[in-house]
Parts: structure tokens; C-alpha cells; sequence
């Protein structure tokens, strides 16, 4: 993970928003740049950015930009216009694995449910398995409707983590059409002074 603008001693516990349940890639990201902070979910980057502008949260880790599709909408726009600071960024790799139920096999998977951002980071693989991309609010909340649901004919696309964190297993590893895939995060906060 390769960390730039990192503030020097800036360890003090705080609460850090992300966009995403337990087990995306924002909250890998805010464990990995933060690992003392209280990690709070939100359904949406608009409510995770929020949180800080409110005070309910120190600071939040947003994605902004991609190596495979470029901007990452609407989150740079609302990190943009959010009037926070950006106190630190960090380029992640991205891995996307398809995930289903115990029992499913690659070959019963009808549809791949994940953030659209993911999607559009598989495009080709998923056309090459001829499975249905459904659009969802997040990757590791795919992987929770997925366990949920039970079915066997849905996959998730997610990190590998949320695979551990909702009982699923990984049908095939490393989906992302580039091998590249990388996403960069920052982290933002109220304008010091």
C-alpha cells in the first residue's frame, strides 16, 4: 500500500467513514491507513462524507480514482465539493474474487452481484462467463446479500476478505480484467485552522 501525505504522528484514535459494509475495499483501506480508528460504515459515499462535515466522524476514506476506469463517480465530485481537507491518499491494488454459497459451483452462477465500479473493472471476465451483472450499492454488501439469500445461482464480486467475513466461497480469484487494478483513497477531514 503505498501511503502519500500521511500527516507524521498522526495516531490519535478517531472515527474514520467509509462507503460500504464490513469487508469492501474502503474498509480495507481505512484498517490498512488506519488501523486505532473506529471504522463506521455507510450506505453511501454522500452519507460517509456527512458524517465528518456533521462531526460524527473524524474523517473518511473515499475512492477517487481508478486505474482500469478512470474517476470514481460521484464519489471525487462530493470529495471535491465537500469543503474538507485532504489529509492523506493511498493507492490500493484492487483483487476482485466471485463469491457464492458453500454449495454453488461456477457453473450454476446466473448472476454477479457488485458495486458498479466493480463491474465495470471485470467487464470482459464476466462476458467471457456469460453470467448477469446486477448493480448493487457494495462489493462486501453484495457478498452479504449473497449469504443471505442462499441461492445458488448468485455470485458476488468482492474483495477476497469478504469471502471470510460472510461465509462464502471463492468460485475463481482474480477477476479484474487488469492485472494492474488499483484504486486510489483519500482521507478527509475538517480544514485544520
Amino acid at each position: 500500500m503505498e501511503k502519500i501525505g500521511q500527516p507524521e504522528n498522526d495516531d490519535t484514535a478517531g472515527r474514520v467513514a467509509y462507503q460500504g459494509a464490513p469487508g469492501s475495499f474502503s474498509h480495507e483501506g481505512c484498517v490498512g491507513l488506519r488501523p486505532w480508528d473506529v471504522h463506521v460504515p455507510f450506505t453511501s459515499f454522500a452519507e460517509a462524507i456527512e458524517a465528518v462535515r456533521s462531526g460524527d466522524c473524524d474523517s473518511a476514506l473515499i475512492p477517487v480514482e481508478n486505474s482500469t476506469i478512470g474517476v470514481v463517480e460521484p464519489a471525487a465530485t462530493l470529495v471535491r465539493e465537500s469543503g474538507l481537507e485532504v489529509l492523506a491518499e493511498v493507492w490500493r491494488p484492487i483483487r476482485l474474487a466471485l463469491m457464492a454459497i458453500e454449495t454453488t459451483s461456477l457453473g450454476h452462477v446466473q448472476t454477479v452481484e457488485s458495486h458498479p465500479v466493480a463491474l465495470r473493472q471485470c467487464e470482459h471476465q464476466i462476458r467471457a462467463l456469460g453470467v448477469k451483472p446486477v448493480e448493487v450499492f457494495d462489493t462486501a454488501g453484495a457478498a452479504r446479500a449473497v449469504a443471505e439469500a442462499g441461492d445458488p445461482t448468485r455470485a458476488a464480486l468482492a474483495p477476497m476478505g469478504a469471502a471470510e467475513v460472510y461465509g462464502l466461497s471463492i468460485l475463481r480469484n482474480d477477476l479484474q480484467d487488469s492485472p494492474e487494478n488499483r484504486t486510489r483513497f483519500v482521507l478527509i477531514g475538517a480544514p485544520k485552522g
